[in-house]
């Protein structure tokens, strides 16, 4: 299958969405991944929460959701706020053409850090790491700082994911242990792992860009930038299979 990482800048969303159009046209693209609540500014940014910048950064993605088919993708997954059961999530979501939009997983992991205030802005979801099925295709959703939890990637893995899909908004001074945590997950799993992430800059804080692919073993096999925001690689789903059974992936870890 093709599967297409992206890097998008919330200031310039419909030059974004248009070029990424233009990219999946030509590459004909099954599976696009999109960076963790693309379609707001970075709101997280900011220590205070503010109920008005919450609204309508859930009112921005459920326009945005309406218009998840154009880009011509056949699978469309990344991750958007929304208030359910009078409580603010951050809840990942995968469009497919023939069902439409069903939500998958909700962040459980929050920080709280210079830049990173999710856990002022809304609440953390109950652990459930569920893979999710399309077809054949069996994906886990890691969202941002989820992918530090390894033990979720071991299990994944347990229960045959061939795609850790990790949509994030990271720093750029940070990229390189960034990409190190999900070469680390896709190894775990022995499963591709793939990132897409926030470019440009929240206030004065400049945003990482850098999505990638990792293969089963660890390798990086592609990044963007900002010369190539998006980038479109075949995968093979029968070496995440195989992955399984080789090392470190069989390795006994139960109880003595």
């Amino acid at each position: 299958m093709k599967a297409t990482i992206t890097q998008m800048n919330a200031s310039q969303l419909e030059n974004d969405w248009a070029r990424l159009q233009a990219h999946i046209a030509a590459e004909r693209s099954d599976l696009l991944l999109l960076p963790e609540m693309c379609f707001a500014p970075w709101f997280c940014v900011a220590r205070q929460f503010d109920s008005q910048v919450w609204d309508g950064a859930v009112a921005a993605h459920e326009g945005w959701l309406e218009r998840l088919y154009e880009p011509g993708a056949g699978i469309v997954v990344g991750t958007a706020p929304r208030n359910l059961a009078g409580r603010r999530i951050n809840s990942a979501y995968c469009w497919t053409r023939e069902g439409g939009l069903t939500w998958i997983h909700s962040k459980t992991y929050l920080p709280r850090d210079e830049g990173y205030w999710e856990a002022d802005w809304y609440q953390r979801a109950p652990i459930g790491f569920q893979p999710t099925r399309i077809g054949g295709l069996r994906i886990g959703l890691m969202i941002c700082t989820e992918i530090w939890f390894f033990q979720h990637a071991r299990e994944y893995g347990r229960q045959g994911v061939q795609l850790l899909l990790h949509p994030r908004c990271t720093p750029l001074p940070t990229n390189d242990k960034w990409l190190a945590g999900g070469r680390t997950a896709a190894v775990v799993a022995g499963a591709y792992c793939l990132s897409s992430n926030h470019a440009g800059q929240a206030n004065q804080m400049e945003l990482g860009g850098a999505g990638w692919i990792c293969e089963p073993d660890g390798e990086a096999l592609a990044t963007t930038s900002s010369q190539q925001p998006f980038v479109t690689l075949e995968l093979d789903l029968q070496l995440a299979d195989a992955a399984k059974s080789t090392y470190p992936r069989y390795v006994d870890d139960s109880e003595i």
